[in-house]
């Protein structure tokens, strides 16, 4: 190469990386780069097949987490079971989301990405099947603990599957896919579970499970597992495959390539995880999900009936306007994504849930002192419907996005591991300590999630890097740069 041209870095760049991907300075980089903008207008159909097979168990997802809701009536009069018990029931999935979590990403990272996914359908499918076929409440227990590993292997996978076959121009907005098909598979097992029996819901929960059993055989695997493995060919050939026939992957396949045998020698263990050069990327990973569950999310979604009734507005009208905000906002999300960048739209989302908790909080305080008792039903619903869609915009989606970027192929399993055990444990904290916490002050529980996400804004606003527009590698060079100094 010319070394006349300009090799002043850029922010993102790395010794290891060809200089046409750093984004030096040259012609080389430039031309690269245009007849790579050139190639971002057309998406191959296989990468769209590929994207569809993987968020289908996103919808699993969501379809177990909106399952216990309508079927809570039918389950405790037919097996005949109580509230504590049905409790245990519901919150049962959060402990074998977390056991899932912890083996997540050893599967996905000596078995594949495609091999994990299959083996969370497997655990999802018998957990149904347990469910619709229960006869006594254990297995009720039995089947929603294997559904809720399922989910703990499908909240690490499909995001991090994702992101590293999509290119750097389209990855934020498929990845975050992810988030809204979890909304669509909330959203559509709770209306459909109003007119069905809970043992044909609980069947019907197997079809996305099936479905992405079978498309799993028409995927490639992931081009950055398998240049971790050394398959370099095959991992070029899937590349070709998912960027079109006719793209140039030469430049992407020697960065993935360069950037992987720079890690080969690199720790993977949990206890490696913890050095100074994966600190930035540990910290913004573990912090966003903890800030997104303490924000007050699963205390709004799994309650929010019960909190729209002790604001004295109509539970049922709540919930049917949740959902029509919620759908459109996490689309909305998706479209911008890729466009806005990550950090603009999470300090946007961070601000609203602020200010939506704020409205809530203000409403209860009306309450409680008996003022304003005509308007504050009102206000509580804008609230939560303020926090609902800003939620849904960026930090619903954005968080799991971002988990899948920053972390380097070696840690990735390890990190990604513990960033979801994180993420369900908070769920689990705020889940089971929501209702204790309304107990003692309904305007003190908001006022703390609104506080909580006021330091939101500041977390993103001093620590979460902007990845749009880079590639993995170029990511996670920028903040583990240590790891990749030869």
């Amino acid at each position: 190469m010319d070394e006349t041209k300009s090799t002043e870095p850029s922010e993102f760049s790395s010794p290891l990386l060809p200089i046409g991907a750093q984004g030096y300075g040259g012609n080389h980089g430039n031309d690269y780069e245009e007849k790579r903008q050139k190639e971002t207008w057309s998406v191959p159909p296989i990468l769209i097949l590929t994207t569809l097979v993987a968020v289908s168990g996103s919808y699993v997802f969501g379809s177990a987490v909106g399952y216990s809701s309508p079927a809570q009536t039918g389950i405790m009069d037919d097996l005949n079971v109580g509230v504590a018990e049905y409790s245990l029931f519901g919150s049962i999935l959060t402990i074998g989301a977390m056991i899932g979590a912890i083996i997540s990403g050893r599967i996905a990272d000596y078995a594949g990405r495609r091999t994990a996914m299959g083996f969370s359908e497997v655990f999802c499918i018998l957990g149904w099947l347990a469910i619709a076929f229960a006869k006594v409440g254990w297995w009720l227990y039995v089947g929603r603990l294997f559904v809720g590993c399922g989910m703990g292997l499908l909240s690490y996978v499909v995001p991090i599957y994702i992101a590293e076959i999509t290119p750097k121009n389209l990855r934020g907005g498929f990845t975050t896919v992810h988030q809204l098909m979890i909304c669509c598979g909330v959203s559509l097992t709770y209306l459909v579970g109003a007119f069905l029996n809970w043992r044909i819901l609980a069947l019907l929960g197997i079809i996305p499970c099936i479905v992405q059993l079978l498309g799993l055989f028409f995927i490639p695997e992931s081009p950055r597992w398998l240049a971790k493995f050394g398959h370099w060919e095959r991992s070029e050939s899937v590349l070709q495959r998912l960027r079109g026939k006719n793209a140039d992957v030469s430049q992407e396949a020697t960065e993935i390539r360069d950037f992987t045998e720079a890690l080969q020698r690199e720790t993977e263990s949990i206890i490696g995880l913890f050095q100074l050069q994966y600190l930035k990327s540990l910290t913004v990973g573990v912090g966003l999900m903890i800030l997104q569950q303490f924000g007050g999310v699963n205390g709004i979604a799994f309650y929010a009936s019960s909190i729209f009734i002790s604001a004295g507005f109509s539970g049922s009208i709540g919930m049917i306007a949740m959902v029509a905000v919620q759908i459109p906002m996490t689309a909305l999300g998706v479209l911008l994504m890729d466009k806005s960048g990550r950090r603009p739209l999470l300090l946007i989302s961070a601000s609203g849930t602020c200010l939506g908790c704020f409205l809530a909080a203000l409403s209860f305080t009306l309450q409680d002192l008996h003022k304003w008792k005509e308007g504050s039903p009102i206000l509580a619903l804008a609230g939560v419907l303020v926090y609902t869609g800003s939620f849904s915009l960026g930090m619903g989606g954005i968080p799991w996005v971002i988990m899948s970027e920053i972390f380097p192929i070696n840690v990735k399993g390890s990190a990604g591991s513990l960033v979801t055990l994180v993420s369900w444990l908070c769920s689990w904290i705020v889940s089971y300590a929501f209702n204790f916490l309304m107990s003692w002050s309904s305007a003190g529980t908001f006022f703390i999630f609104s506080s909580i996400c006021g330091f939101t804004i500041l977390f993103v606003a001093k620590l979460v890097p902007e990845t749009k527009g880079r590639t993995l590698e170029e990511v996670q060079a920028s903040l583990n740069p240590y790891s990749t100094k030869t």
